[in-house]
């Protein structure tokens, strides 16, 4: 698997130094293409906020109920103590998820309307 990437890396690179100069020359006002370039990380910020919070999150629950149903599975009798634990921390974890997707709405807003 590695060997296919290594085999692209030398055409990407000479892709990138052909292509890139060409396009920074034609840029027409480097002062919009600056401004452009700051909007467009705002917008890459927003969409990797919710990413990795969701993809963090989803991990962490999978966990946790994976550490849960292991303590139900070697003592039964311990499941109403079990559950109610991993139910709050469930909330917690789905919490943190919301706040990234707080974050993002937040930052949408900051963009101009394109």
């Amino acid at each position: 698997m590695l060997r296919n990437y290594r085999s692209l890396l030398i055409p990407m690179t000479i892709l990138a130094v052909v292509f890139v100069p060409q396009m920074a020359f034609a840029a027409e006002d480097l002062s919009k293409v600056i401004a452009s370039e700051g909007q467009k990380g705002v917008a890459l910020g927003a969409g990797l906020a919710i990413g990795f919070a969701a993809i963090g999150c989803g991990i962490g629950q999978g966990l946790a109920a994976f550490g849960a149903l292991t303590g139900i599975a070697r003592n039964p009798s311990a499941s109403g103590k079990i559950q109610t634990p991993m139910i709050i921390c469930l909330a917690l974890i789905e919490s943190l998820c919301i706040y990234a997707f707080v974050i993002a709405f937040f930052l949408q807003g900051k963009l101009p309307n394109l």
